[in-house]
């Protein structure tokens, strides 16, 4: 089959660490005798097993699931993704889900901060590097959230790209949520507000507090409860907001 698809010899093949011995120990012997000239697989890729909350997967145990059950319980697909590339392939995997509510906060973070940015047009070397050794996907979303931290949206874009994350403006959940929190029917003042947070964020990054400190006081003059949750900074409209004063903020 892989001679009839792929030829000779191909670049990659994958698999769990289970089928190392002797699954693709006899693959090699069998491939390379029937087709000597060529070289079947550059490079194995085995990866570790999946956990569920600390066990191992099993339909003994009750904890098997695939990735259309997650789906079907709603579990957006790059929130899986990003789950399951947070740990390197030759490491168990531990699916929990408290790692996919992380996920959920740490993506709808990136996506606000990129939403509407375009993208670099090369993915930043440290990731790339990270990526290139041994397929680093833990290493390479380390130095994701050091992009984040730094601000630099068009260079966090082009790597999630790269990890096959999708672009914030595709995302139905992170749109609704935006379109949602807390600021029904006003969407510009959305959009006012994001801003205003993200200034407030990146003072408090630069440890300009006494200026994050007078911001956060302007904005909460406005009728809102700031706050920091695990997906950055976050709004609450108060009975006394006011959408103007917060307009007269830009």
């Amino acid at each position: 089959m892989a001679h009839e698809l792929l030829g000779d010899s191909f670049d990659i093949h994958a698999g769990g660490i289970d089928l190392q011995f002797p699954h693709h120990e006899n693959e090699i012997a069998q491939s390379m005798c029937a087709h000597p000239e060529g070289g079947f697989a550059k490079v194995w890729l085995h990866n570790e097993m999946l956990q569920v909350e600390g066990k191992k997967m099993s339909k003994s145990l009750g904890n098997f699931f695939t990735v259309r059950d997650l789906l079907d319980q709603g579990v957006p697909g790059e929130v899986i993704r990003f789950v399951m590339l947070s740990t390197h392939y030759r490491k168990p995997m531990d699916w929990t889900a408290s790692k996919a509510t992380e996920a959920r906060h740490t993506l709808k973070a990136w996506f606000r901060g990129t939403d509407g940015v375009a993208a670099s047009d090369a993915v930043p070397s440290d990731a790339l590097e990270l990526l290139s050794n041994d397929l680093n996907t833990a290493g390479a979303i380390a130095e994701m959230h050091g992009l984040a931290n730094r601000d630099d949206w068009a260079g966090l874009k082009a790597a999630m790209r790269l990890l096959g994350l999708p672009d914030a403006e595709q995302v139905e959940w992170f749109r609704e949520e935006m379109n949602s929190a807390a600021f029904d029917n006003l969407p510009e003042q959305v959009n006012t507000l994001w801003a205003l947070l993200d200034r407030w964020q990146s003072l408090r990054n630069a440890r300009a507090y006494a200026e994050a400190d007078e911001l956060k006081r302007r904005i909460e003059s406005c009728g809102l409860r700031l706050s920091v949750g695990a997906a950055g900074p976050e709004a609450t409209k108060t009975d006394d907001f006011d959408p103007s004063k917060l307009e007269a903020l830009k």
